[in-house]
């Protein structure tokens, strides 16, 4: 038999519409100004400011609230150079073979290729896992799978959470997405209801670093209103 929801009251805080405003643009101002960083310092990050993040990020909706996200935070040396080994092994195949023109004529304006030194360069990596599936011990004590609904959609919002929390915090990003991603989940010794979503180096900009000159569509361009 299905469990019964149990309710309690709603902690919000109803602001009057020029605290709204203020708060509104304020936040705008400063994510508009969020750029993916490739060139990273190697100036350590407090911990603190990374556990905060993945605390937002954990507090993201998800199908059914299952929450069905991992979050490994690497800052090893040794261990963020095997998954800049791998994940370049990857991406030279990829730019090398499984790529097509289309998709190479659209990355080209970024200026990318299959080296990614930021992997290393960065203080921590953040490796976000998605739970396909959920797993838990059943009368006898053997583990059963869990379907886990909207998993993909979940995760997805964890980690605009989590890039945006990282951002205000002051620190930089970039998202990752090596493919096939599946070495992260055999360097990590992730179980198999894992799978690797997305890769996030997170530290302090170099002193010297660019980022390409692009533009983000207008509000006309993305918004509808009826």
């Amino acid at each position: 038999m299905a469990s019964q929801a149990v309710y309690g009251p709603l902690d919000f805080e109803r602001l009057d519409e020029a605290e709204q405003q203020r708060r509104s643009a304020e936040f705008l101002r400063r994510m508009v100004k969020r750029r993916s960083v490739r060139h990273f310092s190697s100036e350590p990050v407090p911990a603190r400011l990374i556990e905060n993040a993945i605390r937002v990020a954990g507090s993201a909706p998800s199908g059914a609230n299952q929450q069905p996200w991992t979050f490994a935070v690497i800052s090893d040396p040794a261990l963020k150079r095997e998954i800049r080994l791998a994940a370049e092994a990857e991406e030279k195949d990829s730019y090398q073979r499984r790529m097509t023109p289309e998709w190479l004529e659209a990355l080209a304006v970024l200026g990318t290729d299959w080296r990614k030194p930021h992997i290393e360069d960065a203080p921590c990596v953040i490796v976000v896992f998605r739970q396909a599936y959920g797993i838990r011990k059943n009368d006898e004590g053997q583990g059963e799978r869990v379907r886990h609904y909207y998993s993909e959609e979940s995760v997805g919002i964890a980690v605009g959470f989590l890039l945006a929390a990282l951002h205000i915090s002051g620190l930089a990003t970039l998202t990752h997405t090596p493919s096939p991603m599946k070495f992260l989940a055999e360097i990590l010794g992730r179980p198999a209801n894992e799978r690797p979503f997305v890769l996030i180096p997170v530290g302090y900009p170099a002193e010297d670093a660019k980022v390409p000159l692009i533009s983000k569509k207008a509000l006309s361009e993305i918004m509808l209103s009826y």
